[in-house]
């Protein structure tokens, strides 16, 4: 799976299990940035308009999205 992945130009980011008897190379610095982005895409999503979508026409969906990135910023 590795191959194919290396294959496509991605970089594999999770670092691999402490006991794994090869340790195969990870970037650190990429995978914390990795991190905080799903964070806040975690606490983006507790905003119930935002997880059901309710907006019908993307204008209103990304302005609340943008409301909703400001009200966590604010925290």
């Amino acid at each position: 799976m590795h191959e194919k992945i290396a294959q496509t130009g991605a970089e594999i980011v999770i670092p691999p299990k402490r006991n794994r008897k090869v340790q195969r190379h990870y970037d650190a610095h990429l995978y914390k940035e990795r991190n905080l982005i799903e964070r806040f895409f975690n606490k983006l999503k507790q905003f119930r308009r935002v997880a059901t979508r309710y907006d019908k026409l993307l204008a209103n969906f990304m302005g609340f999205v943008k409301l909703a990135a400001i009200a966590i910023w604010l925290r």
